[in-house]
């Protein structure tokens, strides 16, 4: 971490810059995913007790985001992408963004577990926990498995979601987990691809920068293939059903086509074409998963009017 006191005097902060602390776009495919989990489990949920543990949900990641933000203000500063970010600009103290990260967890976790039940209020923690302390402040700047393990941190929201509905973990919610840790490797090293030179200028150690780009194309079509069956197999559980195999099969299909197109790729033609496959597999990839958690919910609504899933 780098000292930001020398900057104190710069420190002009507006509610815009308090609220870019919370990671809004991280914020928003957590508050979606964790309501998808939510609204498949089987166990209906008043919708105040709904809304006050999405809004917990939401008020946890918004948390990680900042403490995140906090331990990574060096980083933060040497990528371009992120140097604009409200503490290595010098709009946001680091120890305000400390301090709104620790009250808001606290604020979240309680406010979840009287809620709702202590295993949602458990996984909240460790998620958070999992985010700064495993990802952040060691895997991040250790192993280019980085992304791999802390996927982790993004993947427990539809846990938590069901664990809030029924009070446990199950089949559904484990593949659900799964579905959204698998897809994040190749989801993050297609970025990787043609942001490389950030990476490397913050001395983070990204499969690109550690085993060289050809791995790192690899890496891509080689989780892409391990992601596919986890993506079926959700298909074939309760909250499954026809339309979701559907949405599985064409998505998987093109994810799985963009992975090995970037597969049989080298340097040359990305320069040529100036990143324009592995750009657009990243584009994809976030349809991907949007898709087959829209189709989880699909599959919700017509069991409430007893079509859709599986006869068995």
């Amino acid at each position: 971490m780098t000292d930001f006191s020398a900057n104190e005097q710069t420190y002009d902060a507006g509610m815009g810059d308090y609220f870019a602390l919370l990671k809004p776009r991280v914020m928003s495919l957590v508050v979606f995913t964790a309501l998808v989990g939510l609204l498949v489990a089987p166990v209906p949920v008043h919708p105040f007790v709904g809304f006050v543990a999405i809004l917990c949900i939401a008020v946890g990641a918004g948390a990680s985001g900042a403490l995140n933000m906090w331990w990574d203000a060096d980083i933060d500063a040497v990528m371009k992408r992120t140097a604009g970010r409200p503490i290595p600009s010098g709009r946001v103290a680091p120890g305000e963004a400390l301090g709104i990260g620790i009250g808001l967890s606290g604020f979240a976790i309680v406010l979840l577990a009287l809620a709702t039940n202590f295993l949602a209020a458990a996984l909240l923690t460790f998620t958070i926990f999992f985010y700064l302390v495993v990802y952040s402040m060691w895997l991040k700047r250790a192993t280019p498995q980085n992304i791999v393990i802390g996927g982790a941190a993004g993947a427990f929201p539809p846990m938590i979601g069901w664990a809030v509905a029924t009070g446990g973990v199950s089949i559904e919610s484990v593949l659900m987990f799964a579905l959204i840790f698998m897809w994040t490797p190749p989801h993050f090293w297609a970025l990787a691809l043609f942001v490389k030179s950030d990476y490397g200028r913050a001395g983070v150690p990204m499969l690109t920068e550690t085993h060289g780009r050809d791995a790192t194309r690899r890496h891509v079509l080689i989780y892409t293939v391990l992601l596919v069956p986890v993506a079926l197999g959700l298909g074939l559980t309760s909250i499954g059903g026809p339309l979701y195999m559907a949405v599985a099969v064409v998505m998987n299909a093109w994810f799985l086509k963009g992975a090995f197109d970037i597969w049989r790729r080298d340097d040359a033609a990305c320069e040529a074409d100036k990143h324009k496959v592995e750009i657009n597999v990243f584009k994809v990839s976030l349809y991907y998963l949007f898709a087959h958690f829209v189709a989880l919910l699909a599959e919700a609504a017509m069991r409430l009017y007893g079509i859709g899933g599986w006869s068995w």
